[in-house]
């Protein structure tokens, strides 16, 4: 918990110090009270007081100030603790999406979606929820306890003895939370995970959900995660509900343990006066282990919502931007993988194994092979979506560790296998991220990439709306869009990841046939299940279990590559391919 707080910012330290000593105030107030009553007490048991009715108008009138004053000095603690929860929760959000933005693929591995917006909003609450009710608390507190002891000593020691019997109590019953609460809470929010993770995955399937009339399927999923999620909370929440009644007994307990006692040593007024100053005082102890123990009801789940934050945050990135931010002392688009590798972390076995061959500005590569070969893997290395675990991937003669991420990302345009869109307009979608493509070079790049014609019929053209997700267009059109998007960046290198799996062959044809004729000059890097979308590239590499088993033109490899030719014989006939 405490690693959070260097998310505060030097204005919330400065309201921590006006609060510690408005509290003090607050504090110095509450225990005058007794004070002013006490003094009261006594004229009222005196005889012959002078200006006895104004004596008890003027303290009468200090209680009453010391009341409004401490009412006030509350009013004033929560404002700025107030202050303080909200920017906390709103630095932590801004820094847990940031270190999320900054996660390769590897890091987005080891926790879940559904894990990562749970601890970005859920947990950031519970943590805003115990500054801006437990800081207040964890200040008065103590100083109010201690204080009041103090104040209290002397007055009698079968009254104190009384009270520390009920101050051990009250230490026993927040014992209680912290043993048996805390490991409850930490389930409560992995369950929390699984019942947004069943959420989500119901919302974004429903259509695969009612085509496979799998809805009670569903439904039982989710009232299994609901169920152990609430029987969690119940467990928790019995724990919890001993802590209010337990402070009300012990409260109201030691009140008439005073009264009791008081019965038996109360001689003249000066002892009445003294207990029931001592039963002001008492309550105040116990005011505090109360304001202490309604801490520890909210401070388990904060503290395991902290522990989750933190461990997002302390995460070290695998893929560190370097400091390269030029690129231009090689020809322009020269990709070169040198004997590279990888594998996945924590795992044992290569995904690739010394894969080697280099591409030339222009040309198109494309890459085939069975499923889970290792084609989207391979070019994932070149955007560092992950990085190399052996030998290097150069462009333009610099490994591309070496380069400044934002450079890097400028050099290539890449388009993932599944067409990923956002909410807003065909325009905001196409000139997305830091491209500044102007209305020319949008509508230029929705016509390579064969979009134009159903973007025409659209309501507002370019401008017309996308839902979130593109859930308004079919997975051909997100596609093509996609395409046009990173046609319009203007990049060195296209990598188009089985880009064109949703488009039929006449699409297909054209667009490749558009993007031949209009991109030249810039290589280009495709990943594809049809023979007929790659038998044109300059090179076509052959992926087998990870490993490079054929590299060449269409017809090179059909004469000395048993695997390409199998391929290409299970989609095409004999006379088809030649």
């Amino acid at each position: 918990m405490f690693k959070l707080l260097r998310y505060l910012k030097k204005i919330d330290y400065a309201y921590i110090f006006i609060i510690l000593g408005v509290i003090v105030l607050q504090v110095w107030l509450d225990l005058k009270l007794p004070e002013y009553m006490s003094t009261i007490i006594t004229l009222l048991q005196t005889e012959d007081v002078p200006n006895l009715v104004n004596e008890i108008l003027i303290n009468g009138g200090f209680m009453l100030a010391c009341a409004v004053g401490s009412l006030l000095s509350a009013i004033l603690v929560h404002f700025f603790v107030s202050q303080i929860g909200a920017r906390l929760s709103a630095n932590l959000r801004f820094a847990l999406y940031g270190k999320i933005e900054s996660f390769s693929l590897s890091e987005m591995n080891k926790f879940s979606t559904d894990s990562l917006i749970t601890r970005t909003t859920n947990d950031v609450t519970q943590v805003q929820i115990l500054i801006t009710m437990g800081t207040q608390s964890l200040i008065k507190a103590p100083i109010l306890a201690i204080w009041a002891i103090i104040k209290i000593v002397g007055l009698g020691w079968e009254w104190s003895v009384a009270t520390a019997v009920a101050v051990v109590i009250a230490i026993l019953l927040s014992l209680v939370v912290i043993v048996f609460a805390i490991p409850r809470f930490k389930k409560v929010q992995t369950l929390t995970d699984n019942l947004n993770r069943v959420t989500r995955e119901n919302l974004t399937g429903i259509r695969v959900i009612r085509a496979n009339n799998a809805e009670q399927y569903q439904t039982d999923k989710f009232q299994k995660g609901n169920t152990e999620l609430t029987k969690n909370n119940l467990s928790v929440n019995r724990i919890m509900a001993i802590m209010s009644p337990g402070m009300s007994l012990l409260s109201t307990g030691l009140s008439l343990a005073i009264y009791w006692i008081g019965a038996y040593i109360v001689k003249d007024a000066v002892d009445i006066a003294n207990m029931m100053v001592f039963t002001s005082y008492g309550m105040q102890v116990i005011m505090a282990f109360m304001l202490l123990i309604i801490t520890f009801i909210i401070m388990p789940r904060a503290l395991v919502s902290a522990r989750r934050i933190n461990e997002v945050l302390d995460t070290h990135n695998s893929i560190i931007s370097g400091e390269q931010t030029t690129g231009d002392n090689i020809e322009e688009g020269y990709v070169v993988f040198d004997n590279v590798s990888f594998k996945y972390l924590d795992a044992n076995e290569y995904v690739l194994k010394d894969i080697s061959f280099s591409v030339n500005k222009g040309e198109t590569v494309a890459f085939i092979g069975s499923t889970g070969s290792g084609k989207s893997t391979l070019i994932n290395l070149i955007p560092r979506l992950y990085d190399v675990t052996d030998g290097a991937v150069l462009i333009d003669g610099i490994n591309v560790k070496d380069y400044d991420s934002k450079l890097l990302n400028k050099k290539i345009g890449y388009t993932p296998q599944r067409g990923v869109l956002f909410s807003g307009t065909v325009k905001s979608n196409v000139n997305f991220g830091d491209n500044d493509a102007d209305e020319e070079t949008i509508k230029r790049s929705l016509s390579i990439a064969q979009a134009s014609n159903f973007v025409s019929r659209m309501d507002g053209g370019v401008d017309g709306r996308i839902a979130q997700g593109g859930n308004n267009v079919s997975g051909g059109q997100k596609q093509r869009l996609s395409i046009a998007r990173a046609i319009a960046r203007k990049p060195e290198i296209f990598i188009f990841d089985d880009s064109f799996s949703a488009l039929d062959y006449k699409t297909d044809r054209k667009l490749r046939t558009a993007l031949n004729k209009n991109t030249s000059g810039i290589t280009k890097f495709i990943v594809a299940q049809r023979i007929g979308t790659i038998k044109d590239a300059d090179k076509i590499i052959v992926l087998e279990s990870g490993e490079m088993v054929g590299i060449g033109t269409h017809e090179e490899l059909l004469k000395n590559c048993p695997i390409y030719k199998e391929i290409a014989l299970s989609q095409l006939s004999e006379e088809e391919l030649q």
